[in-house]
């Protein structure tokens, strides 16, 4: 099937019972037992649950892997790849990296004796230069949030294979539309399913997808046993989301161009990241491994300071200044402050976290009221 056909199929039957097209809100906590053990496939709903199940196995496809888990956030998800660890494992993980999964990784784990190493992994030569025999997980986000360096996912698989690592992939920024990691070389995509795959902000969910049974058997065991499952309706709404993300990218990917060629030569914009520009640092590998751009669009704005800065960002109309990305609406936000706040000042300015950052989440809007936005917020 191509990929249009499975966000609208794969893992989809008619229900049994009644012929209903669309996968049913299997709003249960329990199920029917004909003798102690013999069941139907579903015991408990914190382990599995039908309407969960259609969506992992949709997500599954889309990411051209076997196995789906869906959990109640992105943040579960990462924590549930985390707990494959040990005290005294060493990671490798990005320098520009989202704000959440720092505090995660600093915060939480770091405690538990587990030691977070942050390399540039737009250079694969930096990733294989901090391996040691400790290292357990490679752990890579591109595009990289807020600043979209690119890592070369293929080339990172080849230094995470000759050494037994365990290689990790957040793709929430890119979407399975845009690039497939499993297809590049690694061993579990993770996404924010709040963001691009759910694309109507009602819902807050994450994901992995994997190839290798074993290794699905062990985060099932902690996906279950820990519990940071979602419930019935948000897997139901991020199904219906996922029916359309194949349109939304499209739109998303188109509009985020027109903006950035607008945004280039701005007056009041002193950088740009995106990677559809040829002098982008990362632009040829974009073309290489993703199938488009993307959504997402970063400005540093010029001789502005942090109270300038907040000015504009609250001047806008059609742009909402919230947390969050990848819905139909367009967002900007504000990293420093927002979703990156987590990180120290001096370790976010070191990547171009500057305070004078903005990020925008180009929505599926009319572009041209998007750009009319965009310059009353500028001028």
């Amino acid at each position: 099937m191509k990929f249009a056909t499975k966000a609208i199929h794969a893992g989809q039957e008619a229900d049994p019972t009644t012929g209903a097209v669309m996968t049913p809100i299997y709003q249960t906590s329990t199920y029917q037992q004909a003798s102690p053990g013999e069941h139907k496939g579903y015991e408990y709903s914190r382990g599995t649950n039908p309407t969960r199940k259609a969506l992992e196995d949709c997500l599954a496809a889309l990411e051209n892997g076997r196995f789906g888990l869906a959990f109640a956030s992105g943040m579960a998800a990462t924590d549930t790849v985390l707990r494959l660890l040990s005290p005294g494992d060493e990671v490798i993980t990005g320098d520009d990296l989202y704000g959440g999964s720092y505090r995660i990784f600093t915060k939480v784990y770091a405690q538990y004796g587990i030691k977070f190493v942050f390399v540039n992994t737009s250079d694969p030569k930096e990733v294989e230069k901090a391996v040691t025999k400790q290292t357990k997980l490679i752990w890579v986000e591109t595009p990289t949030n807020p600043t979209l360096k690119l890592a070369d996912i293929s080339a990172i698989g080849n230094i995470a294979k000759a050494h037994a690592i365990l290689y990790v992939v957040d793709n929430t920024f890119a979407s399975p539309y845009l690039q497939n990691p499993l297809d590049l070389g690694a061993d579990i995509v993770m996404h924010s399913a709040t963001k691009y795959l759910n694309g109507h902000s009602d819902v807050v969910m994450g994901a992995l997808v994997l190839n290798d049974e074993s290794l699905y058997k062990k985060l099932w065991f902690y996906y279950n046993a820990v519990g940071g499952t979602p419930g019935p309706q948000d897997a139901f709404l991020a199904l219906r989301g996922l029916k359309t993300l194949h349109v939304r990218m499209k739109a998303h990917c188109e509009n985020a161009r027109l903006i950035a060629a607008f945004l280039k030569d701005h007056p009041k914009v002193e950088t740009i990241y995106w990677p559809g520009f040829s002098d982008h640092p990362g632009h040829e590998l974009a073309k290489k491994q993703m199938r488009d751009f993307g959504g997402m669009i970063s400005i540093v704005l010029k001789d502005a300071d942090l109270q300038e800065t907040f000015r504009i960002a609250s001047r806008f109309k059609v742009f909402t200044l919230a947390e969050s990305l990848g819905g139909v609406e367009s967002l900007i936000n504000h990293p420093a402050s927002m979703t990156h706040g987590s990180i120290p000042k001096e370790t976010r300015e070191k990547v171009g976290v500057v305070d004078n950052l903005l990020r925008l989440s180009v929505g599926i809007e009319d572009v041209e009221d998007l750009i009319d936005d965009l310059k009353a917020a500028l001028a």
